[in-house]
C-alpha cells in the first residue's frame, strides 16, 4: 500500500509541472525578454550620444550636448543659450535623444 501512495504523488507532481512550465515560459516572453530588449536599446542610445545631440533628461530638462566623458560617466549639456548655462549630468540621467528635424519644416 505504501507503493501506491508514492505513485499517486508522482502523478500529482507531473500535473503541477505541466502547469508551471508553460507559465514560466509565458512569464519569460511577456516580462523578461521585452525588458532585456529595452535595456539593449537604451544602451545603444547612450553609446551613440555625441557632441551637439539634443537630449532630454529624466527631470525634463532639454539641452544640447557639449562634452561627453565616457570614462567619468559624465555629459556636459548647455540648457540656455542666452546665459550660457551648463549642467554636468550622468548618462543615467538621460531619458532620450531628440531626433533632428529637417530644416525645411517649420
Amino acid at each position: 500500500m505504501g507503493l501506491l501512495a508514492q505513485d499517486g504523488n508522482a502523478g500529482g507532481l507531473a500535473q503541477i509541472l505541466t502547469l508551471i512550465v508553460p507559465i514560466g515560459i509565458l512569464f519569460y516572453f511577456l516580462m523578461i525578454r521585452p525588458q532585456q530588449r529595452e535595456r539593449a536599446q537604451r544602451q545603444s542610445m547612450i553609446d551613440a550620444i555625441k557632441k551637439n545631440d539634443r537630449i532630454v533628461t529624466i527631470g525634463g530638462i532639454y539641452g544640447v550636448v557639449l562634452n561627453v566623458r565616457r570614462e567619468d560617466d559624465e555629459v556636459t549639456i548647455k540648457i540656455d543659450e542666452a546665459n550660457n548655462t551648463k549642467l554636468r549630468i550622468t548618462f543615467g540621467a538621460i531619458a532620450r535623444v531628440i531626433a533632428e528635424e529637417s530644416s525645411g519644416e517649420k
